[in-house]
């Protein structure tokens, strides 16, 4: 008999700016035509859920780069979690104010766990009231003044650049987190 998983899949850099189209619609036809049930996209961001014989989400994300590649001529970048990784993610919730402002605390997924000599070179305390923490290969992050004008933010986007990395909110993350339960 052969086991199935629910993942979420986070697509990096889609539909930002009117630059990279990827209709939500057309994801759930890709990820369909990979032979993926139960698909369902949240917000039109790239969050896509799944169900999919049990397999490395690495190599779900693979075939999903490609697919995407094929439909759309450009490269899209994915990463692939279980429904268990992210109920660890929100377990492990290093800023419970989460909960009350779900928009200033964002989750830095990675295919990796980050370069430590990259984010040691940043001094945490140049970006108070800004944080983050490493956890695994995630970053959480929490910006009490929003994204937006986030020095930190900026920072953290360059030490992550030899990574696949995407960020989603804490309420985003939640949201996939309880539709891949």
């Amino acid at each position: 008999m052969t086991t199935t998983t629910v993942y979420a899949a986070l697509l990096r850099g889609i539909n930002v700016g009117g630059r990279r189209k990827v209709p939500m619609a057309d994801l759930r036809e890709v990820a369909t035509g990979l032979g993926w049930r139960d698909v369902r996209t949240h917000l039109a961001s790239g969050n896509l859920v799944f169900t999919a014989e049990t397999t490395p989400p690495a190599e779900l994300a693979a075939a999903l780069e490609a697919a995407l590649a094929a439909r759309f001529g450009f490269p899209v970048r994915c990463l692939v979690r279980t429904g268990a990784e992210l109920a660890a993610t929100v377990r492990a919730r290093p800023y419970p104010v989460a909960d009350e402002q779900p928009t200033r605390v964002l989750v830095y997924f990675l295919d990796a766990p980050p370069d430590g000599e990259r984010l040691a070179a940043l001094d945490a305390s140049a970006f108070a009231p800004e944080e983050f923490r490493v956890l695994g290969r995630e970053i959480h992050a929490w910006y009490p003044d929003g994204q937006g004008r986030s020095r930190l933010a900026d920072a953290l986007g360059r030490a992550l650049d030899n990574r696949v990395h995407t960020s989603r909110n804490w309420r985003t993350v939640t949201t996939l987190a309880e539709w891949t339960a």
